[in-house]
């Protein structure tokens, strides 16, 4: 058996040891589930409902042990930490309304009734990443259980440990044995045989986009459902007839909460030129303001980044030639941290606007106009997020149809509520999660005619 350190990246000490699955005993779950499956269609809507609502209360009443979990895991503060574990208390309670609302449609036909069914497709396969361990979990097998289907999920393998508590609560609120696990273990093991087991009828992935293409190739071999959240570049466009203050005051958290470590990171701030330099004046005290250090702090801000190689990844970036506007601060002693970083690009072509940085790294360009702004913030090949701060709700509007992206944001960052959809244009993904719609996408229509 293989096993894994899992360690603080504030501390870089070693939280616990865990052992992680092989290919056998992921065989061993998926046909666990395949069995459970059969027997959880068949429970009836209103007490699968019921199970549902009383996981949810299971997670609200661990709501501070699984926050301080995912603060020692994952370097999250615990504001952030405390809402996330709150996230999918709600999506859990959202999913419970689920199952007796799962409607079908009675179509006028000649010579019968034709009627239509959302049939559970078996067995959904979830792969979860380290940047939101709790919330990206929930909003795959809350939705994947409302519908009837049964889910082996793979935390990943730096931030297991929260979910590896949620699979204990489900249990403990009643949900059945083997409808939901937790499978620790390696990507090229576990995550694998999701793609290649027969009876795992989906996959779930939210992680980088060419790890996510590989995993859409490989399921395309049995014609497996997917749903992909992968990278984002996404742009935060800031008119001349803003409210700058609040632009630029508010810039930061779009970017620098959870360190960057964000696919809905606004990592890229495109300034209409006539008010360039002043937004800029007012952006370096709000970077320099931004409180990082001890996540476990209930002040704090901003954490750490996960690990010591990701780090190296997003210092990377800052090369000698590199034009740094200004930076914020970071701790001294042990813990993966890196400051603010705000940076000047001098061509288009700059990798810090082209490539998903993944750290509290952003670029500040400016724009000409309205259509400069639409042309360059779509000049990516992800669309994921973005914000667009105006006072001019018509040019809100026509910005917000022209950026290609699946979340848009005026005048906030707001990019999540679980009771809308949430998904990506282009490269930056397929399908979508949560809101109203989320558990057809773990539903086949099936279409009966009755001859009368």
């Amino acid at each position: 058996m293989t096993t894994t350190q899992v360690v603080n990246p504030a501390t870089e000490q070693v939280v616990t040891t865990l052992e992680l699955l092989g290919a056998a005993e992921t065989d061993a779950a998926i046909e666990r589930a395949q069995r459970a499956a059969a027997g959880w269609r068949e429970v009836a809507p209103g007490d699968r409902a019921r199970l549902l609502r009383r996981f949810a209360e299971a997670v609200d009443a661990n709501l501070e042990q699984l926050a301080r979990l995912e603060v020692a895991n994952a370097g999250h503060t615990i504001g952030n930490a405390r809402w996330e574990a709150g996230n999918v208390r709600d999506v859990l309670h959202f999913a419970a309304g689920i199952p007796e609302r799962l409607l079908g449609n009675q179509i006028p036909v000649a010579g019968g009734v034709d009627i239509t069914f959302h049939e559970p497709l078996g067995v959904v396969g979830v792969i979860v990443p380290w940047n939101f361990p709790m919330p990206i979990a929930a909003w795959g097998f809350g939705p994947a259980l409302a519908a009837g289907n049964a889910v082996v999920l793979k935390p990943a393998e730096l931030t297991p440990l929260t979910a590896i508590r949620l699979g204990e609560l489900a249990l403990e609120a009643g949900v059945p044995e083997g409808v939901f696990q937790v499978l620790p273990g390696k990507g090229s093991v576990v995550g694998q045989r999701f793609v290649t087991h027969p009876a795992v009828r989906k996959v779930v992935f939210t992680g980088s986009t060419e790890v996510g293409k590989q995993i859409m190739a490989g399921c395309a071999r049995q014609v497996k459902r997917v749903t992909l959240e992968l990278g984002g570049k996404s742009a935060n466009i800031v008119f001349a007839d803003a409210d700058l203050e609040r632009a630029a005051a508010t810039a930061p958290y779009g970017v620098f909460d959870n360190a960057g470590q964000d696919c809905c990171a606004r990592s890229r701030i495109l300034v209409q030129r006539s008010v360039f330099d002043r937004f800029l004046e007012l952006l370096e005290p709000a970077v320099r303001g931004v409180r990082v250090g001890d996540p476990a702090d209930e002040a704090t801000e901003m954490g750490p980044l996960i690990s010591a190689s990701h780090r190296a990844r997003v210092a990377s970036f800052i090369e000698p030639s590199t034009k740094v506007a200004f930076t914020g601060t970071q701790p001294d002693g042990p813990g993966f941290w890196y400051p603010p970083t705000v940076v000047l690009p001098d061509a288009p072509s700059d990798r810090l606007l082209t490539e998903e940085v993944f750290g509290p790294v952003v670029a500040v360009v400016a724009f000409e106009d309205e259509a400069d702004a639409v042309r360059i913030a779509n000049d990516t090949e992800y669309g994921l997020s973005g914000s667009i701060w105006t006072n001019d709700v018509g040019r809100a509007l026509r910005v917000s149809r022209g950026v290609e992206a699946g979340n848009l944001s005026v005048n906030s960052h707001s990019s999540v509520r679980y009771w809308t959809p949430f998904g990506g244009f282009k490269q930056s993904g397929l399908g979508r999660e949560l809101g109203p719609d989320a558990a057809l996408a773990f539903t086949e229509t099936k279409n009966v005619f009755i001859a009368t």
